[in-house]
């Protein structure tokens, strides 16, 4: 869809830039949020970075996510581990698309999570950048040196976010900032303080924002490159987490690579444990919640807080009939043939052509992201979610 309204806007696809998630093995994890199984969805991945590489070199075709990890739980050694391990899976589902590292390695993008542990989320940052560029050299020898680059993106924790007292949040977002900052990420989101309650208002992202800002330009933290360096204790901080994260990283090699692991239901499994163990530590208080399980306050004084309501019902009529509207003026014939290309390319064993090419031409026929979606009927045949 987007590279459709960019060629109805003049703007050809190697002109543009931008980023998507394209992570499918953090959904099978965590989120839950997939549709096909592990190895067809896979090749859904493989066909993108191909496409990519060859049509818009500018693009960044997975952005490998940790983030919804931590948010189910996940410590920071697993989501570190884990998050690497999906890179270097990629790679290799690129390889089978017939790209050599290089040609997608430099294009990927990692997304990590933040929590409120501050040294712990520095250290993770920098023990994942080491372990990304020593185990890419080492399995899959590059050329191009922007292959060992780990490109970062950091967002906040939105599980630290409270409902009660929402106000701390604010410092919450603010200590967490600056943990990814200092631990040298190249992009930042900063959650609204109202986020566990509901979605931002204007004022509430306007001071998530302003975090971010006044750490850019009053601080000074960010002049410096990599501030912890020489540090006895985030240098062997780092070290132990390095170590720790590449110990897991065998046991999915030695499970089969994570695509594999992931089938079993390991990943998932640990994921699941270490969230149930957090949750023990704050339900019996080991784990200070500042305004949850200690210090609470009797909400004498507190003032309302203003929060943002959607009427989703009003939301699904309107898109309900734009799709109707989509549906009644478009060739039909035409979106026919274009799903029909595309089920017949699903249902073939050939790598060609490329998934995402016959998409873009279903798109072009205004052929909805159901259709699409329910056309990719993948050998062999097998449950599939539906629904979402």
């Amino acid at each position: 869809m987007y590279i459709v309204a960019a060629e109805e806007a003049a703007v050809s696809p190697g002109d543009l830039s931008g980023t998507m998630q394209n992570d499918i093995l953090k959904e099978f994890m965590v989120r839950n949020t997939y549709i096909y199984p592990p190895q067809p969805s896979m090749r859904v991945v493989g066909d993108i970075m191909a496409f990519c590489s060859r049509r818009m070199p500018r693009f960044h075709p997975v952005s490998i996510s940790g983030y919804h990890m931590q948010e189910a739980g996940a410590s920071a050694v697993l989501e570190l581990a884990y998050t690497i391990a999906d890179g270097l899976e990629y790679i290799r589902c690129a390889k089978d698309a017939g790209l050599s590292v290089d040609e997608v390695a430099p294009r990927f993008s990692f997304f990590w999570g933040i929590g409120m542990n501050f040294f712990e989320e520095v250290a993770k940052l920098r023990a994942a950048r080491r372990l990304w560029a020593r185990l890419v050299r080492e399995r899959f020898a590059p050329e191009d040196p922007k292959s060992l680059l780990l490109r970062t993106h950091c967002q906040t924790s939105g599980y630290s976010l409270t409902a009660q007292e929402p106000y701390n949040n604010i410092i919450r977002t603010t200590v967490e900032a600056m943990a990814a900052v200092l631990g040298g990420t190249q992009s930042l989101h900063t959650n609204s303080f109202d986020e566990a309650i509901a979605l931002p208002t204007d004022f509430s992202a306007k001071l998530a924002r302003n975090t971010q800002l006044i750490l850019q330009e009053e601080t000074g933290i960010v002049d410096v490159a990599d501030p912890w360096g020489g540090s006895y204790f985030m240098e062997s901080l780092t070290l132990e987490m390095e170590k720790a994260a590449e110990a897991i990283i065998r046991e999915v090699d030695e499970a089969g690579g994570m695509t594999k692991a992931i089938a079993d239901g390991v990943p998932k499994r640990r994921i699941e444990e270490c969230a149930a163990k957090q949750q023990a530590d704050i339900d019996s208080g080991r784990q200070t919640i500042v305004g949850v399980n200690k210090y609470r306050s009797d909400g004498s004084g507190s003032a309302a807080l203003d929060v943002r309501s959607i009427d989703n019902a009003q939301v699904l009529e309107q898109q309900t009939r734009r799709l109707e509207e989509v549906r009644r003026l478009r060739d039909a014939p035409r979106a026919l043939e274009a799903l029909a290309r595309l089920e017949a390319a699903a249902r073939s064993e050939s790598r060609e052509p490329n998934l995402l090419e016959l998409a873009v031409e279903a798109a072009r026929a205004r052929c909805t992201v159901g259709e699409i979606s329910e056309r990719l009927h993948f050998p062999p045949s097998a449950p599939r979610r539906r629904g979402f």
